[in-house]
């Protein structure tokens, strides 16, 4: 097969995004050894440091795919908003890894010894939430940057414990410094956390044809799900949302959450039904929560 030139696949360049998209890179080099593979590395707006739009992490990667300049783009799928954009399509998801959450703490800590007053770092509103229902006691500050920078500005000094995604530490060999691995029971995730996005444009039939293969069936219909629950209380990254599905041969079973920014109150449910009707079973747990008032805590300010 010859071809005409490189298929070019665009990421983020910090360490978590190339490693990241060195794994999409092996899957793509299995199927077609000959195919020629290049990486395009894209400076996005919230590497720039403005987080607080939606698709910070994705809009100029999604520009380049429009523009013809990429033909694949790699993203965090917890980044990625559930909002379509024209002209481009999701094309696949690889197998989720672990979409818990992690605290690295100092001193051996764990997170029920850590002393009264004790700084915990996170930059999710999510995880804040949920953690301060479990400690109030603790104080929890902003944390930004990537997870180089985060363990670095622990090491600093400047919190007693940070609180990151454990796929992360994971895809960048970092598990060991994991003190404690969060249950579910205890956090529960963002939607999608954990899993890699393939995204490519809508018309690019040769892109669809290589892409889709790598799809991972259960994965998918799992952040499908989450997503729909998502989209239909339409909240994003900066608000308490959390949700995991998870899929057992042809079923799904779909946990949500919304909290009040401040950890007082929360509304927890659970759907279950057919893998196949996983976004059918997102709107249906959001419209569940929903009738629970669930829009009261959305717009309590935290």
């Amino acid at each position: 097969m010859v071809h005409p030139r490189p298929f070019r696949i665009g990421t983020r360049g910090s360490a978590l995004a190339l490693a990241q998209t060195e794994q999409v890179l092996r899957k793509l080099r299995a199927l077609d050894p000959s195919l020629p593979l290049e990486t395009v590395i894209i400076r996005t707006s919230g590497d720039r440091g403005h987080r607080e739009t939606r698709g910070a992490f994705v809009k100029e990667l999604q520009h380049a795919l429009l523009e013809g300049e990429i033909d694949l783009a790699v993203h965090s799928l917890k980044d990625l908003p559930t909002d379509p954009v024209p002209g481009l399509r999701l094309a696949a998801v690889l197998e989720r890894e672990d979409p818990r959450d992690a605290l690295i703490a100092r001193n051996g800590w764990t997170w029920a010894t850590m002393p009264p007053g004790a700084r915990v770092g996170t930059g999710s509103p999510r995880r804040t939430a949920q953690l301060r229902a479990l400690r109030p006691d603790l104080v929890y500050l902003p944390l930004v940057g990537n997870v180089d920078t985060r363990l670095r500005r622990l090491e600093e000094g400047r919190y007693e414990a940070i609180v990151l995604a454990m796929a992360g530490l994971i895809r960048l060999g970092r598990a060991d410094r994991a003190t404690e691995v969060f249950p579910l029971e205890q956090l529960l995730p963002a939607p999608g956390q954990g899993a890699i996005a393939l995204e490519i444009r809508a018309d690019d039939e040769r892109a669809r044809m290589r892409v889709e293969r790598l799809n991972h069936l259960p994965t998918w219909w799992a952040v499908m799900a989450e997503r729909a629950f998502l989209r239909a209380l339409g909240g994003g990254c900066r608000v308490p949302i959390a949700a995991h599905a998870e899929v057992r041969g042809d079923r799904l079973t779909l946990e949500g959450l919304v909290m009040a920014p401040d950890g007082s109150r929360g509304i927890r449910d659970r759907v279950e039904g057919p893998a196949e009707a996983a976004e059918a079973l997102g709107q249906a747990l959001a419209d569940r929560m929903q009738a629970q008032d669930a829009w009261m805590l959305l717009e309590t300010k935290g």
